[in-house]
């Protein structure tokens, strides 16, 4: 899918290039219209209306660079307002339709949606080189249509347990008889960082980082639930014990 900050990258990209050929274009121009000038014929010098000409051609190139310095420019304050925006997502709970997560504390989670209820569900994992290192199936509550959570332990199908720091993927595979039940899977959690790739910026989501164009959903972080009775009980007898007229009598 191509998006906004993707199109920013290619286009920087083409400027830079085009840039450095117009720069070529026109050191080589300079050095003909030199040569040009100290080889010509003193009895038949270069006519003046083709050294204007000339001129203005090398002009325009002068005029081709600047526009190029100023494309630059904007696509790089277009880039730095990217980032900007980015780090309003911080400390927010975000949901992106990404795969990818690194393996810490022993522990990987995703989360997968099912757009109906499946009668099997399996769940594979893969490794860097898009390798299962371990699959199985998902249980039976984790079946219904609606989204879902889970938790890999690091173990292969083997028993062995591998290395904090790799990165894996989830692959979902749901059916209803031999007819595939549509499913994605999903990172989510509390965005705490952004960082800044050829031009894109992504989000850091638990132990995943995500592009910021892979994020399908933002909202504000959970708040605490009511205090209990004893919690209000404790509050009220600080609160009397505070009471600047109880101090005074």
């Amino acid at each position: 899918m191509v998006d906004a900050v993707t199109t920013t990258t290619e286009a920087t990209t083409r400027v830079n290039s085009s840039r450095t050929s117009l720069v070529s274009n026109f050191e080589t121009f300079l050095s003909l219209l030199t040569a040009q000038l100290k080889n010509q014929d003193p009895l038949s010098p270069l006519d003046s209306n083709e050294f204007t000409a000339q001129l203005t051609q090398m002009t325009g190139v002068e005029q081709q660079l600047l526009t190029n310095d100023l494309l630059t420019s904007l696509l790089a304050a277009q880039q730095s307002g990217a980032m900007t925006g980015a780090t309003a997502y911080i400390g927010k709970d975000a949901t992106a339709a990404w795969t990818a997560t690194r393996l810490e504390g022993g522990e990987a989670n995703w989360s997968y949606e099912l757009a109906a209820s499946a009668a099997s569900v399996e769940l594979q994992v893969l490794d860097s080189t898009g390798k299962v290192v371990w699959r199985g199936p998902a249980p039976a509550t984790e079946r219904t249509e609606g989204t879902h959570d889970f938790v890999w332990d690091g173990k292969t199908n083997a028993g062995g347990q591998l290395a904090d720091g790799g990165v894996y993927t989830l692959k979902v595979v749901a059916k209803n008889g031999t007819a595939n039940v549509d499913s994605q899977v999903l990172t989510r959690g509390r965005v705490t960082g952004v960082e800044l790739y050829d031009g894109q910026p992504y989000l850091t989501i638990g132990s995943s980082i995500v592009p910021l164009s892979a994020v399908i959903g933002v909202e504000e972080p959970t708040t605490a639930t009511a205090d209990t009775p004893e919690d209000e009980g404790l509050v009220a007898s600080i609160a009397s014990a505070l009471n600047p007229l109880k101090l005074l009598s």
